[in-house]
C-alpha cells in the first residue's frame, strides 16, 4: 500500500490565556506600594503553513490532535506571563481545509501565506488594572480566556495545469515519463499507478506547465468503483484535460465507447470538471492493427469540436506536437483554481442555565462564569453585529435584570474577563 494520503481529519486547539495575578508591591521604605499583579500571557495560535517539500498528508495519519501552548499566569511586580508558543502545522501546497461538521471551506493553502486556524485565548488582567482612588487594594484579577477547539478535514488537491485522464493501462504514466522528468511506475497491467504523479513539462525557454497523472478511471468510478474515484479530486484544479485513449485494439476495446464512458464518469463526479477544455490523445498508434478504430475515434472527437492527436508515448511519436498544443491552449485559459472560503463562524451553542458569579467592589461589578467565558471566546468585539448579538445573549440570560436587582447604577463599570463597559439602562 503506497504511503500516499490525501485526506485527513484532525482536531486542533489553541492555547488558553494565562490568568492575571493578584499581588501588591512590597519594597523596603516604600509605603502602600499598591497593586502590581501582572497580566496573563496570550495563548498560542494554531497556524497552518505550506511546505513545498511535502507531497502527501501522511504525517496526519497517526497524529490527529494538535494543541498549542497555554499562556503563563501573570506574576507580581507587574510581570506579564509569557505568551504560549504558536503551533505551526505544515501541509502540502494545495491542501484545502474544511470545517469538520459542515464541510465548508475554511481556507485553501495554495500560496505561501500562513493561515491562523485557531487563535489563542487572551490573557486575563492582573489587579494592577483595577486600582482607583476609591479602590486602592483590589484583591481580584481576571482569568484568561480559553483557546478554540476546532475539528477540520484536510483535503489535498494537487496543483496541476494539465490532468491526464483515461482507462487503466492506456499509457498515461508512459506519456508523463516521456514529457517530464517524473518517474512513475510503468508496467503492462491495470492499476499500475496507485497514486497521483506530478511532472513539470518544459516546452521551451520560459514556457512550462505541471502535468498530473491519476490512477485509471473505470466505469462506476463516480460511485466509488476502482481507484480513480479516490483521486479524481486531484484534477479538480486542472485547467486542461488530456484524454488518453488506447486505439491499439489489443484488448478488444472500442475507443469511442471508452472515450464516452470516461466522460460520463467525469460528469457524474463533477459537471464543472467535465466541461473543462479537453484534448484527445489516441495512444499506441504504432501497434494499432485496425486503422478504422483510429479514424472512428477521430471523427467522433472532431464532431464534438475537440482537438485530436495521434501519438505513441512509448515510441515518442507525436508527443511534442501534443505538448505544444497543450501549452498553446493554456495561454488562453484562466489560472489554476483557488477555492474561496465558504465557512461562516456560527454562534456557539451555550447553556446559560448555570448562574453567573457576580462580585461587587465599589462601583465595579465583576461577572464571571464558565458559559460566559466560552461565549466571549467566540465573539468578535470589533464587529458591530457580533456585539449586538452578545448584548442580546446577556439580556436573554437575565444578567442585566439580576444586576439591577443587586443595585447597579448607571455609569458603574461592568467587567467580564477581557471586556469592560459602563452600564446604561
Amino acid at each position: 500500500m503506497p504511503n500516499f494520503i490525501d485526506t485527513a481529519r484532525i482536531t486542533v486547539r489553541s492555547g488558553n490565556g494565562g490568568n492575571g495575578a493578584v499581588a501588591f508591591h512590597r519594597e523596603k521604605y516604600v509605603a502602600a506600594g499598591g497593586p502590581d499583579g501582572g497580566d496573563g500571557g496570550q495563548g498560542g495560535d494554531v497556524i497552518l503553513k505550506t511546505d513545498r517539500h511535502l507531497s502527501t498528508l501522511m504525517d496526519f495519519r497517526y497524529k490527529r490532535k494538535y494543541v498549542a501552548e497555554n499562556g503563563q499566569d501573570g506574576q507580581g511586580k507587574r510581570c506579564t506571563g509569557k505568551d504560549g508558543a504558536d503551533l505551526i502545522i505544515k501541509v502540502p501546497v494545495g491542501t484545502v481545509v474544511k470545517d469538520g461538521e459542515t464541510g465548508e471551506i475554511i481556507c485553501d493553502m495554495s500560496g505561501d501565506e500562513p493561515f491562523v486556524l485557531a487563535r489563542g485565548g487572551k490573557g486575563g488582567w492582573g489587579n494592577q488594572h483595577f486600582a482607583t482612588p476609591t479602590r486602592q487594594v483590589p484583591r481580584f484579577a481576571k482569568a484568561g480566556l480559553p483557546g478554540v477547539t476546532r475539528e477540520v478535514v484536510l483535503e489535498l488537491k494537487l496543483l496541476a495545469d494539465v490532468g491526464l485522464v483515461g482507462f487503466p493501462n492506456v499509457g498515461k504514466s508512459t506519456l508523463l515519463s516521456v514529457v517530464s522528468k517524473a518517474n512513475p511506475k510503468i508496467a503492462n497491467y491495470h492499476f499500475t499507478t496507485l497514486y497521483p504523479n506530478l511532472g513539470v513539462v518544459y516546452v521551451e525557454e520560459g514556457t512550462s506547465f505541471v502535468m498530473a497523472d491519476i490512477p485509471g478511471i473505470i466505469e462506476g468510478a463516480s460511485e466509488g468503483a476502482g481507484l480513480g474515484h479516490d483521486f479524481l479530486r486531484h484534477i479538480d484544479r486542472c485547467r486542461l484535460l488530456i484524454h488518453v485513449v488506447d486505439v491499439s485494439g489489443c484488448e478488444g476495446r472500442d475507443p469511442v465507447e471508452d472515450f464516452e464512458t470516461i466522460n460520463r464518469e467525469l460528469a457524474e463526479y463533477s459537471p464543472q470538471l467535465a466541461s473543462r477544455p479537453m484534448i484527445v490523445a489516441a495512444n499506441k498508434t504504432d501497434i494499432a492493427f485496425d486503422r478504422t478504430l483510429v479514424d472512428k475515434l477521430k471523427a467522433h472527437v472532431e464532431a464534438k469540436g475537440m482537438t485530436f492527436y495521434e501519438i505513441s508515448a512509448a515510441a515518442q511519436k507525436g508527443v511534442r506536437d501534443l505538448v505544444y498544443a497543450a501549452a498553446w491552449a493554456l495561454q488562453d485559459l484562466p489560472p489554476i483554481t483557488v477555492y474561496e472560503p465558504t465557512f461562516v463562524e456560527r454562534p456557539p451553542q451555550v447553556d446559560m442555565s448555570q448562574p453567573l458569579e457576580i462580585t461587587h467592589e465599589d462601583d465595579l461589578w465583576i461577572v464571571e462564569g464558565p458559559w460566559l467565558q466560552r461565549l466571549m471566546s467566540n465573539v468578535n468585539f470589533g464587529d458591530y453585529e457580533s456585539r449586538n448579538w452578545f448584548d442580546k445573549m446577556l439580556r436573554e440570560s437575565g444578567l442585566f435584570q439580576r444586576l439591577e436587582e443587586m443595585g447597579i447604577e448607571d455609569g458603574d463599570t461592568v467587567s467580564m474577563y477581557n471586556l469592560e463597559f459602563e452600564y446604561q439602562r
